[in-house]
């Protein structure tokens, strides 16, 4: 027959057939057929300073980054990264040798884990997790071990006895996310010395997605897990521009870390994109230099959309778990009498004209997560008052 295939073998690597189409896509295209508030997708409504969008201008026009950058990035742009994690940390890195610039925080995560595993080793991963790492870990060939926060005093927590516990001998990695999306937690000093303690005892590398490291609130402090004694040469720490420039679209993410480590992702990452964001290379280099005001503005910006919308959630009906980093709020549905994320979410716009994202999706185990819906709040304050009005219905 024409149109057959001589295997009965499915197209999709069976590997990645488990994982389907990303929730984000559905959601998102479920605002745009009802026109509903798409509070589910974690991008800004607005772009970020003037005066970086006139930088990438200039990098056009004046013809750099045009063609292809140099592999592991422009060199203003490396010494840049360097320079920063030196202001805001204290932490060294050499910007030819420790820097690796890459197509956004969700490349250099691939990157990482495509580099450092072989088929069958274990890694580790607080749940719930962002979509991409349970996708790299599959391409990689790797067993994703899921450490399970759970809600403790209106936040959710590690479990250090069971982060200890989920280690085995055939564990190769941990995979810390911290501001941690979607919970919104962020892992204190005490824990993260923890979880260095094992990562040293164990003789584990560790890839942290610190990507929301300049949205932190209430007094938490974001604390790079390479700065712990015994961490600096066994831990690949990821960054972005995305989110705290507010500009996603560009793609712009970073590795640093031991010149062995980014030695190592590099090769997997010349094989991905090889190169891009060219001329907004430039103009990152440039938003890393803003001076400290522009992050203070920006978490007080946050902040009062944070506490604007979660008030606005709290009147609908639902528990607010207020984070105390990122740009998501997560909630749980059950004082609304619902149960499963997944139909409420699906619901949601036709009821009242918002998109929000299953928590679901972000587990392995995923009654763990049925009850539990995330926000993002990276919105206009106008849109907020409007989502906040719709989901008043709610509570009728």
């Amino acid at each position: 027959m024409t149109g057959m295939t001589s295997s009965a073998r499915p197209h999709l690597n069976r590997r990645l057939a488990e994982l389907g189409t990303t929730i984000f896509a559905e959601m998102s295209a479920l605002a745009v057929s009802t026109g509903a508030i798409n509070l589910g997708q974690g991008f800004p409504d607005t772009d970020g300073p003037e005066e970086i969008r006139e930088a990438a201008v200039r990098a056009l026009r004046d013809g750099r980054g045009n063609q292809y950058p140099p592999g592991p990035g422009v060199p203003e742009l490396r010494t840049a990264i360097a320079a920063h994690q030196l202001r805001h940390y204290g932490l060294s890195y050499d910007p030819d040798t420790e820097v690796l610039v890459t197509a956004g925080a969700t490349e250099a995560i691939a990157a990482s884990l495509l580099a450092l595993l072989e088929p069958g080793d274990e890694v580790v991963a607080l749940e719930p997790y962002y979509d991409s790492y349970a996708a790299s870990i599959a391409m990689a060939g790797g067993r994703r071990v899921p450490v399970t926060l759970r809600p403790h005093d209106g936040a959710f927590r590690l479990d250090l006895d069971e982060l200890r516990a989920a280690v085995t001998d055939r564990t190769r990695l941990l995979l810390i996310n911290t501001p941690h999306n979607p919970t919104g937690t962020v892992l204190t000093r005490a824990e993260l010395a923890a979880v260095a303690e094992l990562a040293v005892e164990r003789d584990l590398l560790v890839v942290t997605d610190e990507v929301y490291e300049h949205l932190v609130f209430d007094g938490a402090e974001h604390t790079p897990l390479a700065s712990f004694p015994g961490m600096r040469e066994r831990t690949v720490t990821i960054g972005s521009a995305g989110k705290t420039y507010s500009f996603t679209g560009w793609k712009v993410g970073w590795v640093t870390g031991a010149p062995d480590l980014v030695a190592a992702v590099r090769a997997a990452k010349q094989f991905l994109t090889y190169v891009a964001s060219g001329p907004f290379q430039y103009a990152v280099a440039e938003a890393l230099r803003l001076p400290d005001s522009y992050f203070a503005d920006f978490r007080a910006d946050m902040l009062a959309k944070r506490d604007l919308l979660a008030g606005g959630l709290e009147r609908a009906g639902f528990k607010v778990f207020r984070p105390a980093g990122t740009y998501f709020i997560t909630t749980d549905i059950r004082p609304l009498g619902e149960s499963d994320g997944f139909t409420f979410c699906r619901a949601l716009p036709e009821r009242c004209g918002v998109v929000a994202i299953p928590n679901a999706v972000f587990y392995d185990h995923r009654e763990q997560g049925a009850p539990f819906v995330r926000f993002a709040f990276c919105k206009r304050t106008v849109v907020l008052e409007e989502a906040a009005s719709r989901l008043k219905t709610l509570a009728a």
